[in-house]
């Protein structure tokens, strides 16, 4: 045996720490989401929204630039969506 061969773990322990971490994230991705989606989360959201939209307005945009790039800044504040595309993911694997 070389010594790169024994710094390589058990193939059976990476299996077993893969499985338990499978079953893990899908149940904290559900608790985050609801910690992110929470009524006073969505009034975040929307006061953040609204603030950046006006900001942009104020800044000189049209009307249809400004919701654009609010849509876009929504949509990267969506980790709701990403871990559900994960977790999609995960379950197709």
């Amino acid at each position: 045996m070389n010594k790169h061969d024994e710094k390589m773990p058990d193939p059976e322990k990476i299996k077993e720490i893969l499985d338990v971490v499978g079953e893990k994230i899908p149940g904290l991705l559900k608790e985050l989401s609801g910690l992110l989606y929470s009524p006073q989360s969505a009034k975040q959201y929307a006061e953040a929204a609204a603030i950046f939209y006006k900001e942009l307005k104020k800044a000189g945009m049209t009307d249809e630039q400004a919701y654009e790039l609010t849509s876009q800044y929504l949509s990267t504040l969506n980790l709701g969506k990403m871990m559900r595309n994960v977790g999609e993911h995960h379950h197709n694997d």
